[in-house]
């Protein structure tokens, strides 16, 4: 690396030029935020930055290494979005077709005009199931798909929208396995990773469990206003907006919806931690399970953007046609009050299945598109700027301050400012 590594424990390469990222890269250890981590930046096809460190399970010591690959949540849609405008692209797939088109039973009450774009911009109303299910129903995927079949939306498909957590993967994914009669994880496998040679999955074979990281929950703040006010200062709230954004922060988290989102329905009682199982990484839930590390991630995004090593994923116009935002104009649903006048600071630019930049979505640039995950981490596409980007790492952050992937982002920026 250009300058040396900055902290012992830490490893890889970092180009000229790009000797910033390392710092921050560092500088998150040093600053007792990270547990273990990797960062990779490509720039027009190549890799620039290539970095990891620290622990990959505190149980045993293990330290992370240039094969560790860990649970990345919500970056999973990122993928499968990707897999999707694959399939539109050899017109296979209509973004703007009727569901029913494809699955015709999701077509029971109320939902038989939804649109397969619906489901990628978080549009359809069903952002969380009414059934109970257990983990074992959920990794079997029907039990899932029939709950979905059968279930009232919680609004009119398409006039409002709120993130589907879980249930995003489900619905997509039966799309895809309708299309293709393969399973989502299985297309993943053989039109994306295989032809990139990634290390990622969702469904994660048994041999791959001895280099899978452990989450670690990182533990609630001691003090929760001090918390609050930090959250206040990163989206840069002076303090006469403070009391009506604390509301609005109250409300949202009050959203009775958003806990069954995520857990859809019971499933998860252990929350996040589930993905510690290998039950769950085995299983293919394609909005929340992909296991990879961080040089996966920013070789897929520079591929739908450019040739990486002869593999191309999407062409501009297909790139072009997943970024237009989806929910500029559509209302959230359940917006508590006063989510209006502070739109710019809760909102999630959606695309067909990509977040573009928001200050909830740290990207690069206005062209970029991507997604993140829960605890933190992140990849994402910049077709200006000509970079793809991962970052991931297995200490999750939940209480709002984590800045982590941001900080790396900043710095990308500063490289690219240099060169």
């Amino acid at each position: 690396m250009s300058g040396g590594l900055p902290i012992s424990g830490i490893d890889g390469i970092a180009a000229p030029g790009w000797s910033r990222v390392a710092d921050v890269f560092a500088a998150n250890f040093e600053q007792g935020l990270e547990l273990g981590s990797a960062c990779c930046v490509y720039f027009e096809g190549r890799p620039v930055v290539d970095l990891w460190g620290g622990c990959a399970d505190d149980r045993t010591g293990r330290r992370w290494a240039e094969d560790t690959v860990v649970g990345a949540f919500s970056t999973t849609k990122g993928a499968t979005a990707i897999c999707t405008h694959m399939l539109a692209e050899r017109g296979r797939l209509d973004p703007d077709a009727l569901v029913t088109d494809y699955w015709p039973e999701y077509g029971a009450e109320g939902k038989d005009e939804t649109r397969v774009s619906w489901f990628l911009s978080h549009k359809a109303g069903v952002p969380a199931v009414d059934a109970e299910l257990t983990l074992e129903e959920v990794c079997a995927w029907e039990p899932a798909i029939r709950a979905l079949e059968v279930q009232k939306p919680f609004w009119r498909p398409g006039e409002e929208y709120s993130y589907h957590a879980q249930t995003f993967g489900f619905l997509v994914g039966e799309v895809v396995r309708r299309v293709t009669s393969s399973s989502l994880g299985a297309f993943f496998a053989d039109e994306i990773a295989g032809p990139l040679g990634l290390a990622a999955w969702i469904g994660t074979p048994a041999e791959v469990e001895p280099r899978v990281a452990q989450l670690v929950q990182a533990p609630p703040p001691v003090d929760v206003e001090a918390t609050r006010l930090t959250i206040l200062e990163n989206l840069g709230i002076d303090a006469a907006s403070a009391p009506a954004v604390l509301a609005i922060m109250d409300a949202l988290a009050a959203d009775p919806v958003a806990p069954r989102a995520a857990n859809l329905g019971g499933a998860f009682p252990d929350g996040l931690l589930a993905l510690n199982s290998p039950l769950v990484r085995a299983a293919e839930l394609p909005a929340s399970n992909i296991v990879t590390d961080a040089r996966s991630l920013a070789r897929m995004y520079a591929a739908t953007i450019g040739e990486v090593d002869g593999v191309r994923l999407l062409q501009p116009e297909t790139v072009e046609a997943m970024c237009v935002v989806q929910t500029a104009d559509t209302p959230v649903f359940g917006a508590p009050d006063g989510l209006e006048e502070f739109a710019d600071l809760f909102e999630l630019r959606f695309g067909l299945g990509v977040m573009r930049p928001t200050r909830q979505a740290p990207l690069l640039g206005p062209s970029s598109f991507g997604h993140g995950g829960a605890g933190g981490s992140l990849g994402f596409a910049d077709p200006d700027a000509g970079v793809g980007f991962g970052y991931v790492m297995n200490r999750l952050i939940t209480d709002g301050t984590n800045r982590r992937a941001a900080k790396l982002v900043t710095a990308v920026r500063d490289c690219l400012d240099s060169l």
